[in-house]
């Protein structure tokens, strides 16, 4: 048996992933040094139970997943609802489920398992086939979450399924001008939707165009983020040296900005690393998207790779003042259990379409 896991694992896949892992766990030792969080002891039980699902989910195999897709989806879907009833308030959104010792956040799950429940559904129809009905089913299945996770408000997260949605769409096969329609439709929307953003989104919003507003206020981690990442310059301060993230001028530097900590410390080359074993990463997924002739698997890794790409853009994007600030953390590299066991999860998914097309 270890004979045949040895050689059914895609090794390019495992070193990317275990070298993400490695790098987030020492940013996280050094964010935390000062902090009494613990953060890392935390980050090694996660890290040990992403592990094991990571193996559980590759053996059992993604078929079984996509066939009790839409209960997974069912039950995400109650789990967002029941947020509004007893979730856990903090900075002003309600997006916590706590659970004993443990606070989680089911609109991570939700991500996982609207891709799912969308590629299954496409998967299982030819995009010729009636194929305006079939989308609108869909787009039924990509808003209901999506307006749930608004709602709460988490816009960094809904943020990843306008992407996800459309590469999905896209792989599936189709046609051009619905993307288009929906494109545009977008666009002619999005004022609309301006007068239902709280007031600190708008906030956000306002600052990411022009941090210098309001300095100290709204506008300070971006601009103390920027600080953090250029100060690196090309070989950075060193390991823990770091004036911004062990001074704590930084907010959150052991999550959503944990970059600026590795940028500071490690400077450019260490950003290129950290980017490079992304690229790694993604790559291998593509080769074994390209390698199935499932439609169901190229779909889910399509809609897989989309969002891990997306959250990284726009983790990494709001450091440098490219994007606004979200709340999103960086994959495997940030502390966080929902945000580590999903994507540890998703990438099982991913590496069991490579075991299952040797198989079969």
């Amino acid at each position: 048996m270890l004979r045949n896991l040895h050689r059914d694992i895609y090794w390019p896949f495992i070193w990317s992933l275990f070298g993400l892992i490695m790098i987030g766990t020492l940013f996280i030792w050094s964010a935390g040094y000062h902090d009494s969080g613990n953060y890392v002891s935390k980050q090694m039980v996660w890290i040990l139970i992403g592990l094991v699902t990571l193996l559980a989910v590759y053996l059992i195999g993604y078929r079984t997943f996509l066939n009790v897709s839409y209960l997974l989806y069912v039950a995400a879907v109650a789990m967002l609802f029941l947020v509004f009833v007893a979730g856990q308030r903090h900075l002003g959104a309600q997006r916590w489920l706590q659970i004993g010792p443990l606070a989680i956040q089911p609109s991570e799950f939700a991500k996982l398992a609207t891709v799912l429940a969308i590629a299954n559904f496409l998967g299982s129809h030819h995009s010729w086939e009636k194929s305006f009905r079939i989308v609108i089913i869909a787009l039924g299945l990509f808003f209901l979450p999506l307006i749930l996770i608004v709602k709460q408000p988490d816009l960094g997260t809904a943020l990843l399924f306008v992407p996800m949605i459309l590469a999905i769409l896209f792989l599936w096969g189709i046609q051009y001008r619905y993307l288009i329609v929906a494109g545009l439709s977008g666009l002619v929307a999005a004022p609309f939707f301006w007068q239902f953003l709280k007031e600190y989104q708008r906030k956000r919003i306002l600052t990411f165009m022009d941090p210098s507003q309001d300095p100290l206020g709204a506008g300070y981690t971006a601009i103390q983020a920027k600080i953090a990442v250029g100060s690196g310059g090309l070989l950075g301060k060193g390991y823990m040296a770091g004036t911004q993230s062990q001074l704590q001028f930084v907010p959150e530097h052991h999550t959503d900005f944990i970059f600026c900590v590795l940028g500071e410390e490690w400077g450019f080359i260490g950003a290129l690393l950290l980017l490079c074993l992304y690229g790694f990463l993604f790559r291998a997924a593509f080769q074994i998207m390209n390698h199935t002739t499932d439609v169901r698997a190229k779909l889910l890794v399509g809609g897989v790779v989309t969002i891990l790409f997306s959250q990284v853009f726009i983790n990494i994007g709001m450091t440098f003042g490219l994007m606004p600030i979200t709340g999103l953390t960086l994959p495997l590299v940030s502390y966080g259990g929902s945000s580590f066991m999903t994507t540890m999860f998703a990438l099982g998914l991913v590496l069991s379409i490579n075991r299952e097309r040797s198989i079969f």
